[in-house]
């Protein structure tokens, strides 16, 4: 039995996101990959954000596709990114994904760990 989910899902991976994916993808010559977004234990607030790109989809996965692009969610990272916008800006503060969390109840200076 293939548990593996692929619908819509209550998180916004945002157009800009989506591309910035696609170019990396395009650098690496890989067009099998696929952007997984993780949440792992650490940090200064007990959380901490990850990314990393992945050719598996496991059987726990929630997939999204925009654009052309997969996004990869285990469901342990699901649970505390729903209802979650992932971007991409490059602006003066510098060129980064950037997670906005509601179940984040606080984030630290950096926004790369929360707790909940």
């Amino acid at each position: 039995m293939n548990a593996i989910t692929d619908m819509p899902a209550p998180i916004n991976f945002s157009d800009s996101a989506a591309a910035k994916v696609a170019e990396l993808i395009e650098e690496e010559g890989n067009p099998d990959l696929k952007l997984r977004v993780f949440v792992q234990g650490g940090g200064c607030s007990g959380f901490q954000y990850g990314f990393t790109f992945d050719e598996i989809t496991n059987e726990d996965d929630t997939t999204m596709t925009k654009n052309g692009v997969q996004l990869l969610i285990d469901s342990m990272s699901y649970q505390y990114l729903v209802g979650a916008e992932i971007d991409y800006k490059d602006d003066l503060e510098g060129a980064q994904f950037v997670i906005k969390n509601p179940n984040a109840t606080t984030t630290c200076g950096c926004g790369s760990s929360f707790s909940a």
